[in-house]
């Protein structure tokens, strides 16, 4: 009787627990590999919502698992809630269920009403909107964590008072979902390691988001985010990172954070109309920017040390030949346009191959944008010229030692 007795009371204690003993907060996200979202066919938040392709949302969703990524981070506006609530709940449910399908778990981070942050009285207006979303996914498998609000004290350190009272409603909004949603763990993604420490205690897991423009600034940050997340024993993740106009190149922040097993969420996989010059992998067909970045994802980064072997792309002297073949075309008063399209096209491969020439406007695509236009002799000219400029100082002499087999060779 006194173990049955026992038994009861045991039951009883874990039915009556706190919520937040409930919520299924993970230990370790070190593992995360994510991406922010938005499809390269909508110009915000807004739109993609209120335009949601599904097809489109499955393609990009396939070429993140390609990638081996596992985690997005999509923004929910109240904005496109309130304009068409039916059409959110359909279409928020059907990307939830896509990405869990592949293996991707989905964070949803809040846009609220604008500027409403600003009025202590009207913060309990969201309730509706969160209620909603909480009924609409909040049971779904692919649901991982909240993001109750994004960089509320963009972008100060110290935050301003204006900053501040931001962060008191990220905070605010926290309990919120923690009162709705008795098992989805929330963060709220902060603009500064510093800060993220501030409204640490509101959050079950930790989120920072780092731009810094060198590795020891970058370092130092993790290194301060670590160390609070093992004092209060919370798991951490970096929710956005890389920016090829801020000296954060995808390559050297994942590589940081990688190596201090600190997940990640890259800002972002698709090359988009809002941050598409300055962010991004893909391009809707499937192409992309930069395959250091591809590389980087996977693990992959180039070598900086001292051990790199230099490139000598005259070795077998095909660069000598194609500046001499270049000059001959040149000096021709009435040169042959297709020859020269194949000489450009040579020279701007050997330009690729060894890095010889900026990467952010292909040679190959000029030869590709030229072959696929009218005849112009001039531009093919003028761009001839250019790439035997470029290939010029990297001719080797015959008696090079360059040219030369290794000892033993054999071939």
């Amino acid at each position: 009787m006194r173990t049955h007795r026992c038994a009861i009371a045991v039951l009883i204690a874990t039915l009556t627990l706190p919520m937040a003993a409930q919520r299924r907060v993970p230990k370790d996200l070190g593992g995360t590999r994510g991406f922010n979202y938005q499809s390269a066919e909508t110009i915000g938040h807004v739109e993609f919502w209120l335009q949601y392709n599904s097809a489109v949302t499955k393609r990009d969703l396939d070429y993140a698992k390609r990638l081996q990524l596992n985690q997005v981070r999509v923004f929910v506006p109240y904005a496109a809630w309130e304009r068409d609530k039916e059409g959110l709940r359909k279409n928020l449910l059907d990307f939830v269920r896509a990405a869990h399908e592949r293996g991707i778990g989905v964070m949803p981070t809040m846009q609220y009403k604008f500027n409403e942050w600003k009025d202590k009285a009207a913060w309990s207006n969201a309730r509706p909107f969160v209620a909603d979303l909480v009924a609409t996914i909040g049971k779904e498998p692919g649901l991982a964590i909240w993001d109750v609000e994004n960089e509320p004290e963009c972008c100060f350190l110290p935050p301003t008072p204006d900053n501040r009272l931001h962060m008191e409603h990220a905070m605010y909004m926290a309990k919120v979902f923690h009162e709705l949603d008795p098992v989805t763990p929330v963060t709220i993604g902060a603009t500064f390691a510093e800060n993220m420490i501030a409204m640490g205690e509101a959050v079950d897991v930790l989120s920072f988001h780092n731009y810094s423009p060198t590795r020891a600034r970058i370092r130092a940050s993790i290194a301060k985010a670590k160390d609070y997340a093992e004092q209060v024993h919370k798991a951490l993740i970096n929710t956005e990172i890389g920016c090829i106009a801020r000296a954060n190149p995808y390559d050297v922040t994942l590589q940081e954070h990688m190596q201090a097993h600190v997940g990640w969420y890259i800002w972002e996989l698709m090359i988009t109309g809002n941050w598409g010059t300055v962010h991004g992998v893909f391009y809707p067909d499937g192409t992309v920017r930069d395959p250091s970045v591809v590389a980087a994802l996977l693990g992959f980064f180039r070598n900086r040390g001292s051990n790199v072997v230099e490139d000598v792309p005259d070795r077998e002297n095909h660069l000598t030949e194609a500046v001499t073949k270049n000059k001959a075309w040149l000096a021709d008063p009435n040169p042959d346009w297709e020859a020269g399209l194949d000489l450009a096209e040579v020279s701007a491969n050997l330009l690729e191959a060894a890095q010889l020439a900026p990467m952010h406007n292909l040679p190959t695509r000029q030869v590709e944008i030229l072959r696929s236009g009218q005849q112009d002799i001039p531009a093919l000219r003028s761009m001839l010229r250019e790439f035997t400029s470029l290939l010029e100082p990297y001719q080797l002499s015959p008696g090079d030692p360059r040219r030369s087999r290794p000892p033993g060779f054999i071939r």
